[in-house]
């Protein structure tokens, strides 16, 4: 493994940052194993309670490493074992009980879009920019791109990215349903570190879990959802947590319809 993504544990919040700026954050096998087991152990750790996905550098992540796999003669088999060490990682984030948010300070490119819609919320800088480029050097997308991305913004609008060689900028994202919120560059961290906080400070467990159903839900059958949600409930309300916040929102409501 390497420190080609950082991680950092404390009060609950888990930090992962990609740190491979000399290359755009670009994901080569090291790093896909690494992201990988960063995934395994954030989701099996049951002090963590709220994510933050970020990177360091100029780019937030530009997907695979083209280059290194132009330069190193990659073979097909190969960038297919790389995908997949990534897709296992984006599959125990979207399937674990944890909300995740991405702060993107950079470009997006490829595979990197996929990763950034690992987080349940995402937001921008103002210098952030957005685009596929899977086209252009004959590749198909990956890193749950085409499915993650028609979930965002829509099938036709997805399509317009992966067919053509556009570029959005984060107003255009942000108008597009591909991030929650645009901000200055200066105050992303504070930004992302306040949605952390308020997860953490409120109904944790519920945030998990609402995460968790809505990620699941989209390839499961309607009956299947509500019986998940039906289970999910009952076993929340059964929570301390929960009992506390209920009764107290009862007693409020007592309260307003005497006055």
């Amino acid at each position: 493994m390497t420190d080609s993504i950082l991680l950092h544990v404390e009060g609950g919040l888990a930090r992962v940052t990609f740190d491979r700026p000399a290359s755009l954050n670009a994901m080569d096998f090291p790093m896909a194993a690494r992201w990988r087991a960063v995934a395994h152990e954030v989701t099996s750790d049951p002090s963590v309670g709220a994510v933050i996905l970020d990177a360091n550098g100029p780019a937030f992540c530009a997907g695979g490493d083209v280059v290194a796999m132009a330069t190193t003669g990659s073979s097909g088999a190969e960038v297919t074992e790389t995908a997949r060490a990534i897709h296992d990682g984006i599959r125990t984030f979207a399937e674990a009980p944890l909300p995740m948010v991405a702060a993107v300070q950079g470009a997006v490119a490829g595979g990197g879009l996929g990763l950034m819609l690992t987080a349940d919320y995402v937001v921008a800088s103002e210098n952030a920019r957005f685009v596929s480029r899977y086209a252009n050097i004959g590749l198909t997308p990956d890193l749950g791109v085409s499915t993650l991305l028609p979930a965002a913004i829509g099938q036709r609008r997805a399509l317009q990215l992966l067919l053509q060689d556009r570029m959005l900028s984060a107003d255009e994202a942000l108008d597009w349903g591909l991030v929650a919120e645009v901000v200055a560059s200066g105050d992303l961290a504070t930004r992302v570190a306040e949605i952390a906080r308020f997860w953490l400070d409120g109904a944790t467990a519920a945030f998990g879990q609402a995460t968790r159903l809505v990620r699941v839900g989209a390839g499961r059958a309607l009956a299947e959802n509500l019986d998940d949600e039906a289970a999910t409930i009952g076993a929340a309300f059964d929570t301390p947590e929960a009992r506390a916040r209920v009764a107290a929102f009862a007693a409020a409501s007592a309260k307003g319809s005497r006055s």
